[in-house]
């Protein structure tokens, strides 16, 4: 069951990717020249006349953070708004508080999981939720046009422009916010929690949320300096992590990315559990309860087909959708789902929140320990994931070279593995949006069949012209 924003497939955007605009910091597009025009673009978008038009902007950690914050910072106050800088910030925190400042627009410069050197924006509209393929496509057509002047005949001048000032109060605003999704009269008192901040967005407020709640705090990449961020931490390098819940004798483990929109927990054994499992436990506490909505859960191609038949043993709905969580939000509120997410550890709950937030589904699952007084293990192990496989063959485009997957060979190794898998697995081919890399997936009861077809597929893909990149 796919949604429709995945049926319609991505507009053709040269600028913004699948989750906003990222690359290499001071390379374009990450410049601070482009960032001055995308602002520019975007006030003229959302900038009202009946009232003082504002927008937050916040970072997370990295070094190149200060020198777009600044170039952002100039073009939004050169088009009349006024700018609400709550520095390092989880996305999460900058799309509550755009909705709680009533702000037109939301800013957040980060490249959440990737290194250092790389940075991104993203943008969220009033009410909090990332901007629609059209509405980005609309922002860089301004740009293309006139990134000058932004598509506007004339720039305000003295009093219309726009001031810049801190939010001192941000970061207690967002842990407020967070603590109270947590069920009332609930404590953590007697859990010790690893909590693996990434180097990121989230090294202050995190470990405060949880110590208030009554946990026992053992703390980890909370010392950013601009360039650790993700170093060897955080929820997509979580062996540190893993690691500690057994040396510390913790009952689990959380670790979150650089701008802490994704979660990966480890249980007491120090064994990752990833967001496929962690969906599942909070749908069955919410379908337990009867606060669970839209029948099911919304995830994309990439869950893992366990959870699907989880879910199925329950009666409910895997609604699929294509990769990013802004699509998997996209389809929860066309079908009127309340809790859906990524395998990655993007997990949405839209009674919460309006885009992926670690640290509110950390709560979550918490919530259903603590009531359960079981091992994180026994909690958060719902069912078998069936064997997947993932492998990446990058690509060179170019006028002598076939295009990756429209050859008869690589048509025909996709075919045959569909037909060998049958009814018992499932194959997925798909092109990364941010690099030359077409993604060969296939998941399957049979795990030597799984790497035989994969093999396969990334042979037929490299006898046309192609090689295999590492996964």
């Amino acid at each position: 069951m796919f949604s429709e924003s995945f049926r319609r497939g991505l507009m053709t955007r040269k600028l913004f990717g699948t989750d906003g605009i990222r690359g290499t910091a001071n390379v374009e597009p990450m410049t601070a020249v482009t960032a001055l025009h995308v602002a520019m673009a975007a006030a003229a978008r959302f900038h009202r006349t009946d009232h003082g038009s504002s927008v937050v902007i916040g970072k997370d950690t990295r070094l190149s953070g200060y020198m777009i914050e600044s170039a952002l910072t100039a073009g939004f106050t050169s088009m009349g708004m006024d700018v609400f800088l709550v520095g390092p910030m989880p996305t999460p925190a900058v799309a509550m508080l755009t909705r709680s400042l009533r702000a037109d627009v939301g800013v957040v410069i980060s490249a959440s999981h990737n290194p250092f050197a790389d940075n991104g924006i993203k943008l969220f509209g009033p009410d909090g939720h990332k901007l629609s393929d059209e509405t980005e496509a609309e922002i860089e057509a301004r740009i293309t046009a006139n990134g000058h002047g932004a598509g506007i005949p004339g720039l305000p001048q003295g009093k219309a422009l726009g001031r810049a000032r801190r939010l001192e109060d941000a970061a207690g605003r967002y842990i407020e916010h967070v603590k109270n999704t947590f069920p009332r009269g609930l404590r953590l008192d007697g859990l010790k929690i690893v909590v693996d901040c990434a180097n990121g967005a989230a090294y202050k407020v995190a470990p405060q949320v949880l110590w208030e709640l009554g946990a026992e705090i053992v703390p980890l990449s909370v010392e950013p300096n601009g360039l650790n961020i993700n170093e060897n931490c955080g929820a997509t390098a979580t062996a540190r992590m893993c690691a500690a819940v057994v040396e510390y004798g913790a009952d689990l483990g959380l670790a979150l990315d650089g701008d802490a929109d994704r979660l990966i927990i480890a249980d007491e054994n120090g064994r990752e559990i990833d967001g496929d499992q962690l969906m599942a436990v909070i749908a069955l506490d919410q379908f337990a309860s009867g606060t669970l909505k839209g029948g099911g859960v919304v995830a994309t191609v990439m869950s893992n087909l366990g959870l699907e038949r989880y879910l199925a043993g329950l009666r409910l709905t895997l609604c699929r959708t294509g990769v990013g969580d802004r699509y998997v939000v996209e389809a929860m509120r066309e079908q009127g789902f309340n809790v859906g997410g990524e395998q990655s550890g993007h997990i949405i709950l839209a009674d919460h929140a309006t885009t992926g937030d670690g640290l509110i589904a950390a709560l979550q699952v918490l919530a259903v320990i603590k009531r359960s007084e079981r091992p994180t293990s026994q909690v958060c192990h719902m069912f078998e994931p069936v064997p997947q496989l993932l492998r990446n063959v990058r690509f060179v485009p170019g006028p002598d070279r076939p295009a990756p997957l429209e050859t008869e060979a690589v048509r025909g190794a996709i075919a045959a593995a569909e037909q060998r898998l049958g009814g018992q697995g499932r194959v997925l081919i798909r092109k990364s949006g941010t690099e030359p890399v077409i993604r060969v997936m296939a998941e399957g009861d049979d795990p030597d069949l799984v790497d035989t077809v994969v093999g396969d597929i990334c042979t037929a893909i490299e006898e046309s012209g192609h090689k295999i990149a590492a996964a």
